[in-house]
């Protein structure tokens, strides 16, 4: 029986760091946000730190959360969680480049396959408490004596935090080892490290008043104050530390800042933050994508004008093309997202935007090209539901009722919908030849049966 108990305690131990937060990611509980522009900077950020970190070949990839809080994490070697916060508070590319590199350090340094591990560890050590404290409790009940008993029920309360306390200081211990690596990764690129700790700098001035009741060693993270204490002066050291951030990467992170700024607000709330008098193109962008929030007759003009200034910013024609489309007016917007995407021809979201702009213009002629280029741009992005729902629509448009069926129920398995994907998968077997490839794909997605955590737990 307890080796059976340890057996189950190590299994939760080791599913748990993982599981927490690529689980809820996987069931559509992040909730998540795409959009080209800002992944392509945050890529450009990130490849020199990839490169000296020795993971460029499995680059890892790069994914936005919809959180206003300024956070970043790895659940696992392949992706990177950034928090769009991080790119709304942070003033220069510097800052988020420090935090791309501190996540870096934790997957060039394995620290989440040892941290299972510790995790393991750190339960058996509550596990052998909790049998020793029981044993306490039992002797004492066993000769009548209150003193002994409340010896050791306060050994089984206890038995759980010498665990805890264990495994938060191996990882207090890893959030330093993290902060190491991400100033050699900035120095071996030659960048400065003033970004990362004006970063440290903010958290610590953040739990000012809160770290005077907390325990520091019941944190998980070290406390920011000694975090930038422990790194400034390694810092000053590089011959790097007043180089000044890339002039173009600036640009371009003060263009993201303000986009995403004015999609997560209220155009009134733009309109405060990027008044008229700023005429910086930061500020029209914000103020072009409030007036298409708002549906306001000048977006169009607003973001022509965006585009006279910088003609072969694709990102430009992209946002014409999405005032069109939202405006009711999808036809139109095809010649936008054509351009952008001859711009950036492989960029999937731009594949997307066009087909859907294809068969939202409801003629017939131009299906065949909206089902090839959205059956592209799942082949470069098979995680996009939007593109499975267009091409469903293409298909159905053109009689192919079994093709479309099997597009929905691809579009709800990215979705998490598993049983309403298991029905459309299951009637488009029905019209599909047996052995094909379509019914190949169809019967494995009647066949799937998602992971069930609480058992694996």
């Amino acid at each position: 029986m307890l080796r059976k108990f340890l057996a189950i305690v190590i299994a939760v131990a080791m599913v748990m760091p993982l599981a927490v937060a690529p689980a809820s990611a996987q069931r559509g509980k992040l909730p998540l946000v795409r959009d080209a522009e800002t992944e392509a900077l945050l890529k450009d950020y990130a490849k020199p730190i990839f490169k000296v970190a020795g993971i460029a070949n499995s680059e890892p990839q790069i994914i936005l959360v919809n959180d206003k809080s300024f956070n970043a994490f790895v659940p696992d070697s392949r992706r990177m969680f950034i928090n769009i916060g991080v790119l709304l508070e942070a003033e220069t590319p510097g800052e988020v480049i420090g935090v791309i590199a501190h996540e870096t350090g934790h997957i060039a340094g394995r620290h989440l396959v040892r941290l299972r591990s510790a995790a393991a560890n750190a339960q058996i050590v509550s596990v052998i408490s909790m049998i020793v404290g029981a044993g306490a409790a039992a002797a004492g009940a066993a000769a009548g004596s209150g003193q002994a008993a409340s010896g050791g029920a306060a050994a089984v309360l206890g038995a759980g935090s010498v665990g805890q306390r264990s495994l938060l200081s191996y990882q207090r211990g890893e959030e330093a080892a993290a902060d190491r690596a991400a100033l050699r990764y900035l120095n071996a690129t030659k960048q400065s490290a003033r970004g990362m700790l004006k970063t440290f700098q903010r958290m610590s001035e953040q739990q000012l008043f809160s770290s005077r009741f907390a325990d520091p060693y019941a944190q998980s993270h070290p406390m920011a104050q000694e975090r930038f204490n422990g790194l400034l002066r390694d810092a000053q050291k590089s011959k790097y530390f007043n180089e000044p951030d890339d002039y173009v990467l600036q640009y371009r992170h003060d263009l993201v800042m303000a986009k995403i700024f004015a999609f997560t607000s209220h155009p009134s709330a733009t309109l405060r933050a990027y008044p008229r008098s700023d005429k910086s193109p930061a500020a029209q962008y914000a103020r072009a994508i409030a007036s298409m929030k708002s549906r306001g007759k000048g977006a169009v003009k607003e973001i022509d004008a965006l585009i006279r200034t910088q003609p072969n910013n694709p990102y430009y024609y992209e946002l014409k093309g999405q005032a069109l489309l939202e405006g009711g007016d999808p036809k139109r917007a095809i010649a936008p997202f054509r351009k952008a995407l001859s711009f950036k021809p492989n960029e999937p979201q731009f594949l997307v935007w066009l087909g859907y702009a294809l068969v939202g213009a409801n003629d017939k002629s131009y299906l065949p090209e909206a089902e090839r280029l959205l059956k592209r741009a799942i082949q470069r992005d098979p995680n996009s539901g939007v593109a499975y729902s267009q091409l469903a629509i293409a298909h159905g448009r053109q009689g192919e009722r079994a093709e479309a069926d099997l597009a929905t129920a691809k579009g709800l398995m990215v979705s998490g919908d598993f049983n309403a994907a298991k029905r459309y998968a299951a009637r488009a077997q029905k019209s599909l030849k047996r052995g094909s490839p379509a019914w190949l794909q169809a019967d494995d997605i009647v066949s799937y049966k998602p992971p069930d955590l609480e058992r694996n737990r």
